[in-house]
């Protein structure tokens, strides 16, 4: 999937991580508040969002997201949502283009015929089927809580986490602190087995990997004039356990002519880190509202990424009609096991990986949102479509004697569309 993520490295496309990342991709394109609002008398609320992401000749995703909240008197809001990913299409393998035709064997035993010159890539498709709760509750006029659950199920990977978070509101509430956390136990097991990294492959278990991933937030926000709020929110997350693509391959080269002989897994460390800071503002003009931030992510793979985002409501005839532009520049640097082939000449290193979702990108994404009601009807419809360019330098290295004609990661154009409506009753 040529979709990277704001935590820095995109997610490998037919990997468990995919549908992960996608959903919170999805989750982020929502066109409808992500927390319902504290109503005066009991309420309920819907929300539903319909997501498209096509690649240019490559992934396709379609995302149903339905979402129901019930709003009581006393600020509290019980919620739950469900989502449904079906994910098809091609996604590279990791391995070199060559000068003779290739033969490509997928994890569910289909073999696929690659031309010569062509990038290898394997096709796939999956569901994913994910449940969400979340129960928010003030105390006083200071201080709410949120409690979540979250569980999903696909063929190769399990997911099953608690989250939670306070917030506390002071100053007359100027400002806002926050600080949350979570955790999830997943399980990996890819079809046709786990193969041991750097192996030519034939070699697999069938137990399942276990994976587990804890999350800390701390946050703070502050009301500067009338017009203007600013944020900063900082998060921290550990990943320990099975964090390798079991898809994904790496070519073994002649080391003189930098022709591609062989193919052995991907590997990668059992444990990652990751950081990031995010740097947000508001700006309240007469009619119009304008949101800018700009987020660093670092992590101990030795990727480094920054995201310039910048979005721009304008009003129409009313507040329920809106045109929201929006513009979003993405560049990380590449993981520090990160190679686009090995030598057959010399011992395999410790980890490797060629998934070029962990290699140098650069992504520019350009769309609008458009917001409106229907005559008197009480539901708010938006619609948003985006165009996606990602590009990054995949190349061989000039150590192993190639000639830098292909890259592994050429530009990849993507079209994504998001169709939502929220009502209450």
């Amino acid at each position: 999937m040529q979709l990277e993520t704001s935590s820095g490295g995109a997610a490998p496309t037919g990997s468990p991580a995919l549908r992960d990342r996608l959903h919170k991709a999805a989750i982020a394109l929502l066109l409808l508040p992500a927390t319902a609002r504290a109503e005066s008398t009991p309420a309920n609320q819907v929300d539903f969002t319909a997501l498209y992401y096509g690649e240019q000749g490559r992934t396709q995703v379609y995302e149903p997201v339905v979402r129901v909240t019930r709003l009581f008197g006393d600020g509290q809001f019980l919620s739950a949502q469900l989502a449904v990913d079906v994910i098809t299409g091609a996604s590279p393998s990791g391995a070199l283009p060559t000068g003779t035709v290739q033969t490509i064997t997928s994890a569910s035993g289909r073999l696929r015929t690659v031309p010569a010159g062509a990038i290898p890539t394997a096709n796939f498709q999956d569901r994913r089927f994910a449940l969400d709760g979340d129960w928010h509750r003030p105390w006083g006029k200071l201080f709410s809580t949120t409690i979540g659950v979250h569980a999903s199920r696909e063929r190769d990977y399990q997911s099953l986490g608690v989250n939670g978070k306070i917030t506390a509101d002071l100053l007359q509430h100027s400002i806002t602190l926050t600080a949350g956390g979570g955790y999830s136990d997943d399980s990996v097991f890819p079809l046709g087995g786990t193969p041991i990294g750097l192996s030519d492959g034939t070699a697999v278990s069938d137990q399942k990997n276990p994976k587990r991933v804890s999350v800390l937030l701390f946050g703070v926000s502050r009301v500067l004039t009338r017009r203007w709020m600013m944020s900063l929110d900082a998060t921290r997350t550990a990943e320990r356990g099975y964090l390798t693509e079991p898809y994904k391959v790496i070519s073994l080269m002649e080391p003189f002519s930098g022709v591609p002989i062989a193919q052995v897994t991907d590997k990668r460390p059992s444990t990652r880190t990751r950081n990031s800071a995010l740097l947000s503002s508001v700006y309240h003009l007469a009619n119009d509202i304008a949101y800018t931030s700009y987020r660093y992510y670092w992590d101990t793979w030795g990727i480094q990424s920054s995201t310039l985002d910048v979005r721009y409501r304008h009003r129409l005839a009313s507040d329920d009609w809106y045109l929201e532009p929006h513009l979003r520049f993405y560049r990380q640097s590449a993981a520090d096991f990160f190679t686009a082939g090995l030598s057959s000449a010399l011992a395999p290193p410790d980890f490797a990986t060629s998934d070029y979702r962990l290699g140098q990108l650069a992504t520019m994404t350009l769309g609008t949102t458009f917001g409106f009601r229907l005559g008197a009807s009480p539901a708010l419809w938006t619609v948003r479509a985006e165009y996606i360019r990602q590009a990054g330098d995949s190349s061989p290295p000039g150590a192993l004697g190639v000639q830098r004609t292909f890259d592994l990661s050429p530009p990849i154009n993507t079209f994504t569309m998001v169709i939502g409506t929220s009502f209450k009753f």
